[in-house]
C-alpha cells in the first residue's frame, strides 16, 4: 500500500471457468457458478502461477466421450488390421433423379392425347348411322307393296335415333379434340418460329365450333399455321392437304342443310327422299372423320396409317439410259446381221429375199423357205 486508502487493488487470483475458459479475479469470497455461462468456477490460483502449483490440469478429450474410469487400464497399441466390413452393408448411395412436379393435365390436353381414336370411332358412329338410314329406306321400299310389321318399324326407329344421337355426342366431343390439337400445333409452331399466336383460345373454339362460321374459319386457321410453321417440301404437301380437307368440310355442310331442309317436307316421297340424303350425309360425315385423320397425321409426318414419311431426292444422272429391252429389228435388218452363207447358190437367194416376193414373182411357200435358208 503506499498511502491512502483511495482504491481496493485488483487481486492476482483468479478462478477459470471449466465451461467457458473465462477468468474472473476474486474480490472476497470464491464464487461456485461462473457469472457468464454458469458453468463450474475452479478453485481459485495466482494469474501466474506455474502448473504444478495450480490445484486443476486441463485434460483434453474428444467431444461427446466420456473421461476414462481411473482403475482402466489404457490402451496404448494401436490396430493394425485392415479395416472390414463383418457382413455386407446395407446402405448405399443412389443416383435417384429429381422428381419433378407433375403439371396439371387438362381435359382438353386429355382428349388431344385420344384424337387419333376419336376420329376412329366418329368414322365407325357415322357408318353405323348410314346402315341404319339405308335399313330405313329399305322399309320404305318394301312397304310399297306390303305391309310392315310394327315391331321392325319400332326397331328401326330405334336404331336411326340411338345412332344420330351417338353420332352427334361423339362428333362434338372430337370437334372439342381437334380444336385443342389446332390450338396447341399453332403454340408450338408459332414458338419455334419466334412469334407468338395472335389468336387466342376462345377465339380458335368460336371460329370451329359457331355453326356457318365454321365452314369458313377453320381452313382459315389452318393455312395460317402451316404458313408459319411449314418449311421446304412440307409446305405444298400440307397446302394440298388443308384444301382438300377444307372443300370437303364445306361440301359437308352443305349436305347438312339439304338433310335438315328435307325434314320439313310434307309429301312421302320428300321425307323418303330425306332418308336417302340422310344416309349420303352420315357416309360423307364418315369420310370427313377419315380426312381429318389424314391432316392430323400429315402435319405430324406420318400418313393415314401412321407411318413415318419418307421423303424423294432426285438425283441428276450423269451417265446415258442403258435400255433394258433390246429394240426389235424388222426381218430384213435381222436377216443382214447374220453372217453371210457359203454356198454359192445362197447368192440368188439372198437377192430374192432382198428384192421381195411381189418382184420376182415367186410363190410364198419358196419365200419361206429362202428365209429358212
Amino acid at each position: 500500500m503506499t498511502g491512502g486508502n483511495v482504491g481496493q487493488p485488483r487481486s492476482a487470483v483468479v478462478q477459470p471457468c471449466a465451461r467457458c475458459g473465462a477468468r474472473w479475479a476474486v474480490q472476497g469470497k470464491p464464487l461456485h457458478w461462473c457469472p457468464r455461462c454458469h458453468g463450474v468456477l475452479l478453485s481459485p490460483a495466482p494469474v501466474d502461477a506455474p502448473p504444478e502449483r495450480r490445484n486443476y490440469r486441463w485434460v483434453a478429450r474428444p467431444p461427446g466421450r466420456k473421461a476414462p474410469h481411473p482403475g482402466t487400464p489404457r490402451r496404448t497399441a494401436p490396430n493394425l488390421a485392415t479395416p472390414h466390413y463383418t457382413q455386407i452393408p446395407r446402405w448405399g448411395l443412389q443416383d435417384r433423379q429429381p422428381q419433378t412436379a407433375a403439371e396439371p393435365v387438362h381435359r382438353i390436353d386429355r382428349l388431344v392425347a385420344r384424337l387419333p381414336r376419336l376420329l376412329v370411332t366418329t368414322a365407325v358412329v357415322f357408318g353405323v348411322a348410314a346402315l341404319t338410314e339405308l335399313g330405313r329406306y329399305g322399309i320404305l321400299l318394301r312397304n310399297r307393296r306390303r305391309l310392315i310389321e310394327p315391331w321392325l318399324l319400332w326397331l328401326s326407329d330405334a336404331a336411326v335415333t340411338v345412332a344420330a344421337v351417338t353420332a352427334m355426342v361423339v362428333a362434338l366431343i372430337t370437334a372439342v379434340a381437334v380444336v385443342g390439337w389446332l390450338a396447341r400445333t399453332r403454340t408450338s409452331l408459332y414458338a419455334a418460329a419466334g412469334r407468338e399466336d395472335s389468336r387466342s383460345l376462345a377465339e380458335l373454339f368460336a371460329g370451329c365450333l359457331v355453326p356457318g362460321v365454321n365452314l369458313v374459319w377453320p381452313g382459315v386457321f389452318l393455312t395460317e399455321t402451316v404458313r408459319v410453321g411449314a418449311t421446304g417440301a412440307d409446305e405444298p404437301r400440307l397446302l394440298r392437304m388443308v384444301r382438300i380437307w377444307w372443300a370437303a368440310w364445306v361440301l359437308n355442310g352443305l349436305l347438312v342443310v339439304i338433310a335438315v331442309l328435307y325434314r320439313f317436307g310434307d309429301s312421302l316421297q320428300v321425307r323418303a327422299d330425306g332418308v336417302l340424303i340422310t344416309l349420303w350425309t352420315d357416309a360423307f360425315a364418315a369420310g370427313i372423320a377419315v380426312l381429318t385423320l389424314w391432316l392430323v397425321r400429315g402435319f405430324a409426318g406420318r400418313d393415314l396409317r401412321g407411318r413415318e414419311l419418307t421423303a424423294q431426292r432426285w438425283l441428276i444422272a450423269t451417265t446415258p439410259a442403258a435400255p433394258v429391252i433390246e429394240p426389235v429389228q424388222p426381218g430384213s435388218a435381222a436377216a443382214a446381221g447374220r453372217a453371210p452363207a457359203t454356198a454359192v447358190g445362197n447368192d440368188e437367194a439372198i437377192a430374192a429375199e432382198a428384192a421381195g416376193p411381189e418382184s420376182t414373182g415367186a410363190p410364198e411357200a419358196e419365200h419361206e423357205e429362202v428365209l429358212a435358208k
